[in-house]
């Protein structure tokens, strides 16, 4: 090869390299030379509230930047400069500030080389959440929480809690209280403070203050939708007030359609005042199980001539001064008058000779009780109307719903027509006694029957009410009237120890029989009500009886 020939090929070659180098991109030309990205040497870790963030070490790297976010870096909470590899997120290296506990943190980190132009690109380390603070407060429950009002609980062993205070949910570093209040010598030993005037469907931070002032717990409290609104004008708002007579005064100021709220387990006497317009009475929500109270004897009035769109009671507990005497409502009314709806709903009926007894020319419509528990009721039972004759007290329909019947003498009695009776998923045990009976329409000839039929479905029944000790448990299904009343029964079991006194059976009634007693079937049937099954195997125990007691 000639030199000529040498020289172009040497020209060519530098040709080609230069161009080569002149059409690689910036970053090629860099990469051999940007620092590496942050690796973790061990997984993010938190200890208290701190971060512990430990890099391998890049020996070029002249420090390093982290950041810490808590909602994957739309926003950084913190920005940190660091000449180490191992970094501790606390307050010191935060000036002051500290993170959140039981907070889920984001890290991510850079490294910096000796020209900015060969920082390394940023690492994502992943994310870490900082521990649960050493509390005593008692975590809440669905328990702690009501409409406008908290629970707070602690365990007394982990100091004295002097203060409570009331924080917004954003308000993450509490530095301004909403409301505070003092915790007295008898509310520290028990353990708990009741927080009041909330707003409902709010969620708040509570925390406890030791004497120290220093803070001791926190938590969320989410209160729930408001049972009634007691600022509405139809509203007398006494769940503060614990009068007796209280309720007594209200009915004279309620207006038609209104509604009162009694306080969450204060004991009221039965109203002397007439029911006169259409009232909900009803218990504001508290803590605990006690209900609130409504002490009766005689029962109580309705206006004579006055007809009534509806009576209501929820969540109230009636007791009667004596099951040979009391009464929730006992009206004789001479002028027609008429109660279209009196319902009884969430309530514990006991001690009393009847629930509703009715007399002369005192009507109701529809009488309901659904979700109760009926107990220790004499010879006037669920109901009885008690005038012959045509033209005179009657209720048209009764409706028994999800609800737990026991000890009661007699069941329903009517001297007049009713147009049904509906009793759907329901425990019924000692109901009527071997003496009493469960249906009687005991009226003159065509007003001894339920014209529509009586249904009985998803029911569970045992024996007789041995109320006179005799061992006696059969009892009377039809004591009288009825003739041409249908009984259509669906799903209805009845206990091995059940049994009809001789021509009183109801035909088709039970659907079912449980072959055992009823001792073995519910856990404690003849004292404190408990009817959860105690035979597991039982076939109804998931679609029959009051919910309350069945397997779900």
């Amino acid at each position: 090869m000639n030199q000529k020939h040498i020289k172009v090929g040497l020209l060519l070659a530098g040709f080609s390299i230069a161009t080569f180098f002149a059409c690689k991109p910036e970053e090629e030309i860099t990469a051999a030379t940007r620092l590496f990205m942050p690796v973790l040497n061990k997984e993010l870790s938190a200890k208290n509230n701190t971060i512990i963030v430990n890099m391998g070490n890049i020996k070029a790297a002249t420090g390093y930047t982290v950041e810490v976010s808590r909602d994957t870096f739309k926003t950084v909470d913190y920005t940190v400069k660091t000449d180490t590899n191992y970094v501790v997120v606390d307050d010191k290296l935060l000036k002051g500030e500290s993170l959140f506990w039981n907070t889920l943190y984001q890290v991510r980190a850079k490294a910096h080389a000796s020209t900015s132009e060969f920082d390394s690109k940023v690492s994502s380390l992943g994310g870490v959440k900082t521990e649960k603070f050493p509390s005593i407060m008692i975590a809440p429950t669905a328990a702690d929480v009501l409409d406008v009002s908290a629970r707070v609980r602690w365990n007394t062993t982990g100091g004295t809690v002097a203060k409570v205070k009331v924080f917004a949910k954003t308000d993450l570093k509490l530095a301004t209280p909403l409301a505070q209040y003092d915790v007295s010598t008898a509310e520290q030993q028990a353990g708990i403070k009741i927080v009041s005037k909330l707003s409902p469907l709010t969620t708040y931070q509570l925390a406890i203050y030791g004497t120290d002032g220093a803070i001791k717990g926190w938590d969320n409290f989410t209160t729930i939708a408001r049972a009634v609104d007691t600022s509405l004008p139809n509203v007398i708002d006494l769940s503060e007030n614990e009068d007796p007579n209280a309720l007594n005064a209200a009915l004279l100021n309620v207006v038609e359609g209104g509604i009162i709220v009694l306080k969450k387990g204060a004991t009221y006497t039965m109203p002397t005042n007439n029911f006169d317009k259409s009232v909900t009475v009803t218990s504001a929500y508290g803590f605990g199980d006690q209900k609130t109270i409504i002490n009766t004897s005689g029962g109580g009035n309705i206006l004579t001539g006055a007809t009534i769109e509806y009576l209501r009671f929820n969540n109230i507990e009636f007791r009667g001064a004596d099951i040979a005497a009391s009464y929730i409502f006992n009206p004789n009314i001479a002028t027609l008058t008429t109660v279209k709806e009196l319902s009884f709903d969430n309530c514990i009926i006991t001690n009393m000779r009847g629930v509703l007894r009715i007399r002369a020319k005192a009507f109701v419509n529809n009488f309901i009780i659904k979700n109760a528990i009926v107990h220790q009721i004499g010879n006037y039972g669920i109901l009885t109307t008690d005038t012959d004759g045509a033209g005179n007290a009657a209720v048209d329909n009764i409706i028994l719903q999800k609800s737990t019947f026991s000890k009661i003498n007699v069941f329903l009695t009517s001297r007049q027509n009713s147009n049904t009776v509906k009793i759907e998923d329901c425990t019924l045990s000692e109901i009527a006694t071997n003496s009493g009976s469960l249906f009687t329409w005991r009226g003159t000839t065509g007003l001894n029957n339920v014209t529509n039929g009586i249904t009985i479905t998803n029911c569970i029944w045992g024996h007789a009410w041995d109320q006179a000790g005799t061992a006696v448990l059969a009892v009377r299904g039809k004591s009288a009237g009825l003739a041409s009343t249908a009984f259509t029964i669906l799903n209805t079991y009845t206990t091995g120890d059940f049994s009809y006194v001789a021509g009183t059976e109801i035909a088709g009634m039970p659907s079912f029989t449980y072959t055992k007693k009823a001792a073995e079937l519910w856990v404690s049937p003849y004292s404190g009500l408990n009817f959860n099954f105690k035979d597991t195997s039982f076939p109804g125990r998931k679609d029959c009886g009051d919910p309350r007691w069945r397997v779900q």
